[in-house]
């Protein structure tokens, strides 16, 4: 459990609280309109009005007290930079600040922030990858050059187990999970036998998974 702050209730920083309360952290959250964070104050332990580039607001908050804080402004980058760097003058232990443009995301490092994120950059990505490559149902990218896709199993293993399938020297990925029915199971065994009614949550460099995926018959 973390103790979390907040800054900015839009729509990434609605969800990305409701998520954060939901895996058991604390979480305090900010913004100037009170209306936007009455449906969230019954489940949060703290929430407060205020303008946080008024460095009063941020001292009255204690923000190095948190062990991060969110800066989740996203319609006003001067605002969000005054307060990225105002957060670290006054002892915020790890900020991270969200960010629309690489130019933003520049500047907001130069000025404080540990971390820049860009959830409709980081969303159209994804989407892009699942959507314009065949037999992919899911992708988290670990870098530019690998990541973990979610994928049907591929006809030839059906019957035949991780160890006889040997995917790692043949194929250079490793096989991270197994799902069905909605549950994945991590790490299988080299005995697991494939089934052609799971998906496979498999690990490796993009190119050696997009030669993978030709394997499959569309």
């Amino acid at each position: 459990m973390k103790s979390i702050l907040i800054i900015g209730m839009g729509k990434f920083g609605h969800h990305l609280c409701q998520n954060l309360v939901d895996l058991g952290n604390e979480v305090m959250i900010v913004d100037t309109n009170q209306a936007v964070m009455d449906d969230l104050i019954p489940f949060v332990t703290s929430a407060k009005i205020g303008d946080c580039t008024s460095p009063d607001v941020l001292k009255s908050l204690g923000v190095g007290n948190f062990d991060i804080c969110f800066v989740c402004i996203g319609t006003n980058f001067q605002s969000s930079l005054e307060i990225t760097s105002q957060l670290k003058e006054m002892g915020a232990k790890y900020v991270v600040s969200k960010a629309n443009r690489d130019i933003h995301a520049k500047f907001l490092l130069r000025n404080g922030a540990d971390e820049v994120i860009y959830p409709d950059r980081d969303i159209a990505e994804k989407a892009a990858m699942k959507f314009s490559a065949n037999h992919v149902f899911d992708y988290i990218e670990l870098t530019p050059e690998y990541s973990i896709f979610e994928i049907p199993t591929i006809p030839a293993w059906h019957g035949k187990t991780i160890m006889e399938v040997n995917c790692r020297a043949k194929y250079h990925i490793n096989i991270i999970g197994i799902k069905a029915e909605g549950k994945t199971d991590l790490l299988p065994g080299p005995d697991y036998v494939f089934d052609k009614n799971v998906h496979l949550m498999v690990l490796g460099h993009n190119q050696d998974v997009d030669r993978l995926l030709k394997k499959i018959k569309n």
